[in-house]
């Protein structure tokens, strides 16, 4: 690393006009909190939900210390077979309450914008527009401010959809709050008040970010916080076991959010896992067969007209496209074309979501105020907009033929009424005027290709695609899956019009395939999303189309940008770690990125210089060595962690002389000394106060070490260094010499050394060699704006 610098020094005058000619266009493609972020400090910082918080790495690793391998020996088969059950128990209750949540938030949604917008048609049918407009609108105020509100000052970790930062947590980012029983509650009541301000927002992204804390939660054995705690349930405190607990959660989510347990499973394994293995999707696939079972039995409930107004909407959209397909070769091309007009779609939409997101953060760094005024603002704007659009749809008579009672007198129906005459419907205000699960619904349906007008759809489309922009990044739960679900149905049908006789394919066919297109644009998943949208319409003869369309969409979108959780991710600062290395790291041996200075402990280690390290650092991991007397020469032990060092300090397991302790440790301790605390009850160094006589007292650090860490030779590329890191689920890789007479170790490496920022800022040399996809450029004054 030494050597680089001065050849750094000397050619950075050649830079200087190449990095003038880049700083406009960085400074709108840079993280949102760069600005802010020294290059691999110790605590990294991130944009969680709505607040800049900062975070740390999450340990996946054992620690094979002796005291861990007495611990298991001592274990007999009925704890074992206890720790088991436990593991299926826990699933059992994640998909019961999961389920719960995601039934009770549908009918809340359901009713209370179904109250919304029966008094609104009540008004519209006595002539009191003006009223009626003042009902919907306040209505509409008063439901997102209270979202915002109870977000902002109670869980601002709850913003958001939550699927970057639970994707974020399976990666190995602990961001603080994100599974607090604060934000689960949040996250719940302010996605119904979210989704039933007629703000397009969706439900699906905060079921999983509920299902993940239902996870994690029930994992540490509830919140001592709020007393609410089991013993029973506190069984697995590492790491490890709340990271597969977790992955079940937000795969229960999004069986909840779709009635797709299948598809809830592929996502987890597509989008949201970064480790898998076949136990795990065993329970996975245990927990979305518990959600699937009990929905089907609430929603008979439902159907006898126990739930209010919720009847046929809602999770009931199941059933929304279930008519028999026939297709021929002749309609391959159209749906090749929809593939790729979708994909160009879905790129432009989260080009433009990044670009809101960025300025949305600028004003939320000035308060809370200022967040909350934001959310009004976007209520306000789309209450307007979707009260006053349907007045420019012209009235249409009602067909002889309908269905079901046109017009429709209330909430849901195919054939709203609004302003018009009786016998007649506003097929605009059919779509604007009813909760998103029913428009889709309507969008979906068959049989009704004469409903819509051209010009309708159009202005639909238009609308669902800038207010879904705009409305997603106010201080509010707030999901992307049913906006892009919306805005692509309307598009596909409008697409599936303009064809008209030229294709044997409905107008609702046309709208499923516009929704998959618009999905795999934006969100680039294939697999669990062909399976979603088939367990969504109940039609397995959709197949062969949903898979093309996917592929085309997924294939033409990644030639312009990522998928938009991961630029949401990048934008907020999280260190995810991708599963590939770029070319320029194998230039790099982890001797060239690894920093110090290097804080070491011995195997016999003085309290008080424990005391200070802890004191004077933010590390979370130290090289244990052993020198003369204990060993012949300087070698390195393994690797002791902070919470064990704390967890020592507090038992006061002191020495008087600097003597090993042996056998005599298993008896102070116990395995809970050192398990992982639940949230909000991490120890400090500075909650513990030691007299002067102990401070010169001694620790055996050997039975509390890993003596067998994961470790590399300081010439290993970095390619191969990342590969080893991510795949074992790392924090700390020890860095050792290649020759022996120096120091045992070298230093360590954390997920922030493998970071390309703090990289390419050691080296900006290899900016130039960084991998790149092969992606078509927009133009500079595009991307600036």
């Amino acid at each position: 690393m030494s050597e680089n610098a001065p050849q750094n020094q000397t050619q950075s005058q050649d830079q200087d006009q190449d990095q003038d000619q880049d700083r406009d266009h960085e400074s709108f493609t840079i993280p949102l909190l760069s600005h802010q972020r020294s290059i691999n400090s110790t605590s990294q910082v991130a944009i969680v939900g709505s607040d800049l918080c900062p975070i740390e790495s999450l340990d996946y690793e054992i620690a094979e210390n002796a005291f861990f391998k007495q611990d298991w020996r001592t274990r007999g088969k009925i704890q074992i077979f206890q720790y088991i059950f436990m593991k299926w128990l826990l699933c059992f209750l994640i998909g019961a309450i999961v389920s719960l949540v995601g039934f009770c938030n549908n009918i809340a949604v359901e009713n209370i914008a179904g109250v919304k917008f029966v008094v609104t048609s009540n008004m519209m049918l006595a002539q009191r527009y003006g009223m009626a407009f003042l009902a919907f609108s306040l209505s509409n105020l008063v439901l997102t401010l209270f979202a915002a509100i109870i977000t902002a000052f109670i869980a601002p970790a709850a913003t958001g959809s939550g699927i970057p930062e639970v994707k974020a947590y399976l990666n190995g980012v602990d961001a603080p709050g994100i599974f607090s029983i604060r934000a689960l509650i949040v996250k719940i009541v302010g996605s119904i008040s979210a989704a039933s301000s007629s703000l397009l927002v969706g439900k699906a992204g905060p079921m999983v970010h509920t299902g993940a804390c239902v996870a994690s939660l029930l994992g540490q054995g509830g919140s001592r916080r709020y007393g609410l705690t089991w013993k029973w349930l506190r069984f697995f405190k590492n790491d490890r076991d709340r990271r597969d607990l977790v992955t079940c959660g937000s795969a229960a989510g999004i069986a909840a959010a779709f009635r797709a347990p299948v598809g809830g499973v592929l996502f987890a394994l597509e989008e949201m896992a970064s480790w898998w293995r076949s136990a795990l999707l065993w329970r996975a696939f245990f927990t979305t067969a518990v959600v699937a079972i009990i929905l089907r039995a609430l929603i008979d409930v439902c159907l006898s007209g126990k739930c209010g107004l919720f009847g046929k909407g809602g999770l009931i959209m199941f059933d929304a496209y279930s008519a028999s397909v026939s297709y021929h070769l002749a309609d391959v091309p159209h749906v090749l074309v929809l593939g790729v007009i979708g994909g160009i779609l879905g790129s432009l939409y989260n080009f433009l979501l990044d670009k809101v997101l960025r300025v949305y953060n600028l004003i939320n760094e000035k308060g809370i105020a200022y967040k909350v005024f934001l959310a009004c603002t976007i209520s306000i704007f789309t209450s307007c907009l979707l009260f006053g659009l349907p007045w420019l749809a012209s009235c249409q008579p009602c067909p002889s033929d309908a269905p079901e009672a046109c017009p429709t007198i209330g909430r849901s129906g195919n054939y709203k009424k609004f302003q018009c005459s009786p016998g007649d419907y506003n097929d605009l205000a059919s779509l604007i005027f009813n909760t998103n699960d029913d428009a889709i619904r309507n969008l979906f349906s068959r049989n009704t290709d004469s409903e819509f007008h051209h010009s309708t759809m159009l202005i639909f489309f238009v609308t669902c695609f800038f207010l879904s922009i705009v409305s997603y990044g106010i201080v509010a739960p707030a999901g992307l899956f049913v906006p892009v679900i919306v805005t692509g149905a309307s598009y596909g049908r409008f697409v599936g019009m303009l064809l008209g006789s030229h294709t044997n394919l409905s107008h609702g066919l046309y709208a499923v395939l516009g929704a998959a297109s618009f999905l795999g644009g934006s969100m680039r998943m294939t697999v669990s999303l062909c399976v979603i949208i088939l367990e969504l319409t109940n039609n397995l003869l959709l197949l062969p189309l949903i898979m093309m369309v996917l592929l085309v969409s997924k294939t033409v979108a990644d030639a312009f940008n990522g998928n938009i959780y991961d630029l949401i991710m990048k934008a907020k600062g999280f260190p995810y770690l991708e599963g590939h290395a770029e070319p320029y790291m194998r230039q790099l041996t982890v001797s060239d990125v690894v920093s110090g200075p290097l804080q070491l402990c011995h195997g016999i280690e003085k309290v008080g210089n424990i005391v200070h390290i802890l004191k004077t650092t933010r590390h979370h991991g130290f090289p244990v060595i052993d020198e003369p007397p204990h060993s012949e020469s300087p070698i390195l032990y393994g690797l002791i962690l902070r919470s064990h060092l704390i967890a020592l300090l507090k038992k006061r397991a002191f020495l008087s002389t600097p003597v090993r302790i042996g056998v005599d440790a298993f008896r102070h301790f116990s395995a809970d000394d050192f398990a992982k605390k639940g949230l909000g009850n991490v120890d400090k160094i500075e909650d513990i106060e030691l007299t002067d006589e102990e401070m010169e007292m001694f620790l055996d650090l050997h039975p509390f070490t890993n003596a067998s860490p994961y470790t590399v030779v300081e010439t290993m590329s970095l390619a191969k260094a990342l590969l080893l890191f991510r795949e074992v689920g790392l924090r700390h890789l020890l860095v050792i010499p290649k020759i022996s007479n120096r120091e045992p170790v070298v230093g360590i490496l954390t997920r922030h050394d493998f970071m390309p920022e703090h990289i390419l800022g050691l080296h900006p040399l290899l900016v130039r060699s960084r991998w790149k996809r092969l992606r078509f450029q927009l133009p500079r004054l595009l991307k600036i704006f």
